[in-house]
């Protein structure tokens, strides 16, 4: 049941129609508010239809490859004989590209009906600020006019960054949206950039067949991410035959004939069919008014924001990966609802980070929440920590899933469970626990107490807390 505001005095604009515009669309206009959402293309945005959607059913297929090039071990074999299991499998990228669009749009559809049914007015076209209350709209039939709210939420995201040495062309030179317009599959790959992205592109194309070379700028891949976690991908990476260049700078990329060249900073070439440039994203805040009505922006472009999602300016909220906050589409959800729950005077929790489960969709996956390793420098003596190894685990063994591990952190003393990291198959789900016993302050022994299904890869988690368990004397 909506909680009934009067619309007169709760008019809500959005610009952006992506995780943090369309849930705040949704919370505003369950609320009663008179909400009307600006979006340039479709509903759902990058997310949906040029990043994670598209990415992520891509990676889905590349993880059914990877099973079957490594179920061999499981006696599986596919062919006469003892046949390997190698040029058995391969894949039809168009096929592969077309079903992945279809996805994409079917979710877009999918928001967009959602959103007019619960009353949301859709436009399609571009909103700037003209004051901190009103937002000039240019829809795409080159309809303009005014509209005035009470409530603005910018919510435009981010687009890849380009370098003008190696400027995208769609063709042989890629950003990660254009990847979906590939007939074929490329012969050899070079992955410009070893973050979140760059590896998880490099995976997914190794394993649907692509020699691929990754050019990391750092000693190695994933630099942001848990040491022990990235240096179990680096190892599958290369046990793959993924050819990882660490301490190595791309300079530039260019064209040839039949392919790509790319130059690195110490003069050495690397010749393949594409190149795929993952160097990061700039956050879609030009032309948008911003400075001319007050909102402050860091250098970089991102818009700053609290803790509730306002900005420098009352009234003007902002979601996404416009801001300054993790570039993950469940943050971007949470802060949209954040920004109107409280501009619509709801009972509201700031935004917790500390608490954000998030996910590099490698193969394994790598999943983490709360505390890292790398915070133990200045936890000193207060935190403590245990590491299980899936080689032990009975279920990760039939399913012949041994590389990686999940890791407990833990405050020492009390056992309340501060973050924690899984490495493996469907990291993305078994951080689950981890992120609620984090989230509703449990300890290591309310977890290893849990009932575990045997066998399951879960019980690696209870065996972690349970290496946590501090003996306490009984007293009366």
């Amino acid at each position: 049941m909506k909680n009934v505001l009067d619309p007169s005095q709760n008019r809500v604009v959005i610009i952006g129609g992506g995780p943090g515009g369309y849930e705040a669309a949704l919370v505003a206009a369950r609320s009663g508010a008179d909400v009307m959402l600006i979006e340039k293309n479709r509903t759902g945005g990058s997310a949906v239809l040029t990043d994670v959607v598209p990415s992520k059913s891509l990676i889905a297929t590349a993880e059914v490859m990877v099973e079957f090039t490594e179920s061999s071990q499981l006696g599986l074999r596919v062919g006469e004989g003892e046949a390997d299991l190698d040029g058995q499998v391969w894949v039809d990228l168009e096929a592969m590209n077309r079903r992945i669009m279809k996805l994409a749009n079917a979710q877009a559809s999918d928001i967009h009906d959602s959103l007019v049914s619960e009353g949301v007015k859709v436009i399609t076209g571009a909103g700037r600020l003209t004051s901190a209350s009103e937002v000039h709209v240019t829809e795409t039939n080159g309809t303009e006019y005014e509209l005035t709210a009470d409530t603005v939420l910018i919510a435009v995201g981010a687009h890849p960054r380009e370098l003008q040495s190696a400027m995208p062309d769609g063709e042989r030179i890629l950003s990660w949206t254009q990847l979906y317009d590939l007939k074929e599959l490329p012969e050899h790959l070079v992955v410009v950039g070893s973050g979140v992205t760059g590896a998880e592109f490099a995976s997914a194309y190794n394993a649907l067949g692509s020699e691929v070379t990754l050019v990391s700028s750092r000693d190695r891949v994933l630099p942001g991410q848990d040491e022990d976690a990235a240096e179990v991908i680096e190892s599958a990476f290369r046990r793959r035959g993924m050819n990882v260049l660490s301490r190595s700078r791309a300079d530039s990329v260019t064209r040839t004939e039949d392919g790509v060249e790319v130059v690195l900073a110490d003069g050495r070439k690397v010749r393949a069919s594409h190149c795929l440039m993952a160097v990061g994203s700039i956050p879609n805040t030009a032309d948008l008014g911003l400075e001319a009505a007050g909102v402050h922006l860091e250098d970089s472009g991102h818009i700053i924001v609290d803790g509730v999602s306002r900005t420098s300016v009352p009234g003007i909220y902002a979601a996404g990966d416009c801001t300054s906050v993790f570039p993950l589409a469940s943050v971007a959800a949470m802060q949209g609802r954040i920004a109107m729950w409280h501009a619509l005077g709801d009972a509201v929790a700031p935004l917790k980070l500390r608490n954000v489960a998030s996910n590099v969709f490698t193969a394994p996956e790598i999943a983490t929440v709360g505390f890292t390793q790398a915070d133990l420098a200045t936890a000193g003596h207060d935190v403590e920590w245990s590491m299980v190894s899936l080689a032990t685990n009975p279920r990760a063994k039939m399913q012949g899933n041994e590389e990686g591990f999940i890791k407990v952190f833990a405050r020492r003393g009390s056992g309340s469970v501060l973050g924690g990291v899984v490495v493996g198959p469907k990291a993305s789900e078994l951080i689950t626990p981890i992120a609620l016993a984090v989230e509703n302050r449990l300890t290591v022994d309310q977890l290893s107490s849990t009932f575990m299904v045997y066998p399951s890869v879960s019980g690696s988690l209870s065996e972690a807390t349970r290496r946590l368990h501090h003996r306490r004397e009984f007293r009366e």
